[in-house]
Parts: structure tokens; sequence; C-alpha cells
């Protein structure tokens, strides 16, 4: 069976991934006329009344820390151990590269989820992939596929990789048994799923930025103590990246390649672009300004904060540790980051880092069952009779993922990932016309001195598509 999920792995990552995340990143970014770039400054913009909400959804502010507490988790502090030991500091690039391609791709999915929401039997906003997949382009069937794949990949397995990450972090530092702190976990986790989705909201809003501002501080303390490595560093990871350290050993080919599958695939795990995860947070969100658009701008800034700002300060923490010892060595994942930091600080680094991954890894198990719930209710017809006994599957998952070992859970985790991603990302290039539709009326109108107002009368060729009711009331 190992053997199995091995060989599927290699096959989505070692060709079909890659090409096709880059591509469709391509494709967007020149579409949208290089929005990421152009449009840098509106995305805090946005954020401005991004605490405004109806009834019926979560503040802009929640929806992006909701989908932050599912991007910023393992991938940050261990994934990024993992692609450097992997695929070395080159990976890095790749990472970033993949994650600034990817900004155009998030700002599609998650305008295409706000376009297509509804509501569920409770009266709340939901929505993603399977919803644009069902209603925009009349395949039920490829909603159902998708809504599967998701199930499995954030219900189940990457809680199950955020639990082992805790684990393992909790151990390292305080040499605390894997058992009774997937225990720990499970309870915690049973108190916020069981609220439901707006609970799940003002957790990730509490937390999330007090963490990360935190950890980000600690990073900058770093660098800024080790000012004259900055130099040596960034350009270890670029040589890297084009295989120029590895040049003179023979090995440029292979080096390369594996800076890139290792960098796109922990830059995918991490910011979650066109892996149609983030699309079910951006759904759930009360736009303002009232236009899709609005939530495609409050996610491309997800990705920017998760992989730019984040994982990159782990990478410096890293590397200018001394304790990265090339690829292929015994330590890595959350230990090789524990121990980096404790290098730099002295042993309250490796508690440090323990408490920042409990706080990341517990809101990305939220936040992921968020997602999950989100799509069992899309299999459910919007009704929600299983969730009761999927809550308690979760949470067996997370106790599994506390006891389980790492590369088995890593490997599954790519595997579910990557074959959801393949079905978004079709999805959403079937409905691209309509993203620029959408964009181009966003920023006509931003042009115009006047707040981005979605009007379904402008386009009379989706209105048959979209619930009814939901773009009929004008939110101000």
């Amino acid at each position: 069976m190992t053997d199995l999920i091995t060989l599927l792995n290699d096959l989505l990552w070692g060709s079909i991934l890659v090409y096709l995340l880059v591509g469709v990143g391509v494709y967007f970014t020149v579409r949208l006329g290089f929005i990421q770039f152009r449009h840098f400054g509106h995305m805090f913009s946005v954020l401005k009344n991004s605490r405004k909400a109806d009834n019926a959804g979560i503040s802009s502010f929640q929806a992006l820390c909701t989908s932050l507490a599912a991007r910023v988790g393992t991938g940050n502090m261990a994934g990024v151990a993992v692609a450097l030991t992997a695929g070395g500091p080159g990976a890095i690039f790749w990472m970033w590269l993949i994650a600034m391609l990817g900004m155009a791709t998030a700002f599609a999915e998650s305008t295409l989820a706000q376009l297509y929401k509804t509501k569920d039997d409770d009266g709340n906003y939901r929505g993603g992939p399977a919803y644009y997949m069902e209603k925009g382009l009349g395949m039920r069937w490829m909603g159902v596929l998708f809504s599967i794949f998701l199930i499995i990949a954030f219900g189940l397995v990457f809680n199950a990789v955020q639990a082992n990450s805790i684990a393992n972090a909790m151990h390292t530092a305080f040499g605390w048994n894997t058992l009774y702190v997937g225990l720990a976990v499970v309870a915690l986790s049973a108190v916020v799923i069981f609220g439901g989705i707006k609970r799940i909201a003002r957790v990730a809003e509490l937390v999330v930025p007090v963490m990360a501002l935190a950890y980000l501080a600690l990073a900058l303390f770093i660098m800024l103590s080790n000012i004259e490595q900055v130099p040596a560093v960034l350009t270890l990871i670029v040589k890297s990246a084009f295989g120029l350290q590895e040049a003179a050993a023979g090995g440029l080919g292979y080096a390369i390649a594996q800076a890139m599958i290792n960098g796109i695939k922990r830059g995918l795990f991490s910011n979650e672009a066109g892996m149609g995860s983030a699309p079910n947070a951006a759904a759930s969100a009360t736009p303002y300004p009232p236009h899709p658009a609005s939530q495609g701008y409050v996610q491309m800034l997800g990705v920017f904060t998760d992989t730019i700002v984040i994982c990159s300060a782990t990478v410096a923490i890293i590397l200018m540790s001394g304790e990265y010892l090339g690829i292929n060595t015994e330590v890595t994942g959350i230990e090789l980051t524990q121990r980096a930091l404790s290098a730099q600080v002295g042993e309250w680094g490796s508690i440090f880092v323990a408490v920042a991954i409990f706080f990341f890894a517990f809101t990305s198990i939220i936040a992921n069952y968020s997602y999950a719930e989100t799509n069992l209710i899309f299999l459910e017809h919007n009704h929600k009779a299983g969730l009761g006994l999927f809550r308690l599957v979760v949470l067996g998952m997370v106790m599994f993922g506390a006891m389980a070992s790492l590369p088995v859970v890593w490997t599954l985790a790519d595997v579910s990932m990557g074959l959801m991603a393949i079905v978004n990302l079709v999805a959403i290039i079937l409905l691209s016309s309509i993203v620029i539709k959408l964009a181009k009326d966003y920023n006509r109108q931003l042009k115009e001195g006047k707040v981005p107002t979605f009007n379904a009368d402008d386009f009379p060729e989706l209105k048959s598509q979209l619930e009814e009711g939901i773009w009929d009331k004008k939110f101000d």
C-alpha cells in the first residue's frame, strides 16, 4: 500500500501538477493583467472595511483569518524544513515563484466561490469549488468528486498531519507523551468544531494574527542579529534554484528537478493557491466592497502573507542558524526548525516553536474541518444530516495523526492534495472568462471612483446560474 501511494505521489508531483500549477498561474497572471503586482496595494485597501458582515456571513477579515488558519501551519515550519532537506535551498526560490503566480490563481478561485455561493439550512453562506462546478459548469459530478477529495484531504489527512506536528513538537520541547498530547488536541478541537463555522471564524480571528506577529517578530530579530548573512543566504537560494551550486559536481539536472518539485510541492501545501481550499472560506464572507472580486483580493493577500512573509521567516531562521547540513539529512521537519531557533536564541527557542506550532496547527485543524464541513453539506444538498458522525471521524483522524510516523502522513497529504488541485484547476480554467469579466467590472467601477458593487442585471448570462436572493439584496 505504501509503495502504491508513493508511486501515485511521484506521478502527480513528478510531472502533472508541476506543469499544471505553473501553467494556470501564468495564464491567470497574464489574463488578469498581472493583477497581483499592479494592484498589490489594493489588497490592503480592501481590508480597511473588512470587519463588516451581515447575519448570513462572516466578515472578510474573519474569512482571511480562517483561510490563514488553514494555510499557516505545518507547511510554514515543518514543510519549509522538509523542502530544504529534500530539495536544497533552491526549493525556496520555487516556493516563492509558485506563490507569486498562485496569487492570481487564488484571485480567480475565490472570486468564483463568492459569485456562486448559496445558503445552508441555518441561513449561513456556503460555497467553494464544488458549488461553482455545479452552478457555473453544470457539472455536479465534478463537484462531488472535488468534495470527496477535499473531505479526504482536509477533513482527514491534513488534520492528521497537523496533529503529527503538534505531538512531535511537544515531545521534542517538553518530552510529553504523544498519546496525551493527541487526547488534549482532540478535546480542544471538539469544543470549537461542534460550535460551527462562526465559532471557528471567531477563534481564528483571535489566535492567528497574534501568533503570526509573534513569530515574525522573532524571525526579524534573528535576521537583524545576522544581517551580514542575508546577502549570502539569498545568493545561495538563487544559485541552488538553477543548479549553479551543483554544476561542478555533475548533478545539475537532478538538482534543479529536486529543487523545483520540492519547492512547488511544499509551497502549494503551505499557501494552497489553486488547490480549492481557501475559496470555501471566501464564500462564507459578506464581501465589502459588495462584489465577488473583493474576496479575490483578500485571498491574494492570504497567499502573499503565508509564503512570502511567514515561510520566508522560517527560511531565515534555518539557514542563518548553522543547523542546516544539506539535503537528505536525518534531522528534518519541525525538529530542524526547533534546533535552528534554539541555536539562535537558546533553549527557549525550541519551546517557542512548540507553542507556535501548537497554535498554528490547532487553528489549521479547525479551519480544515470547516472546509470539509462545507463540502459534506454540498454532498447532502445543503442539509446537515451527517455532521455529528463526521465530526467524530475527524477527531479520530486527529488522534491517529498524533501517533503516526511523518513520512507516510506527508505522502498521503501530497496525493490527496494533488488530486483535489487537478479537479479545481480544470474547473477554474473552464470558468476563466467569468473571472476576467468580474475583474474588469470591479476595476472599471474603482477607476470611476465608485465603491465596486456587483449587479447581476449587468451579467444576464449569469443570472440563471446564481442562487436566488444572494446577490439581489445589496450590502451596505
